[in-house]
């Protein structure tokens, strides 16, 4: 029996939502995926897109792209 599931290999839980930054779930819901009904995993995958749009998408720390970028806007 194949169970579907939203993760997408991306396991971070976001500390001000609770929401995983890839799937939107939270810790308790996919520890608990395997055992819950398909009406609670259907609802559950109903309630992603909106959650998902609360994650804050912004790194939580600066890339070498961006400190770079600042570097060189610095320097002029």
């Amino acid at each position: 029996m194949v169970i579907e599931s939203p993760c997408i290999l991306v396991c971070v839980i976001d500390q001000k939502t609770g929401f995983c930054f890839g799937c939107g779930r939270t810790s308790a819901e996919i520890a608990d995926w395997i055992t819950m009904t398909p009406e609670r995993r259907a609802s559950v995958m109903a309630e992603l897109p909106g959650r998902l749009a609360e994650v804050e998408r912004k790194p939580r720390r600066e890339t070498r792209r961006a400190r770079m970028a600042r570097e060189r806007g610095g320097a002029s």
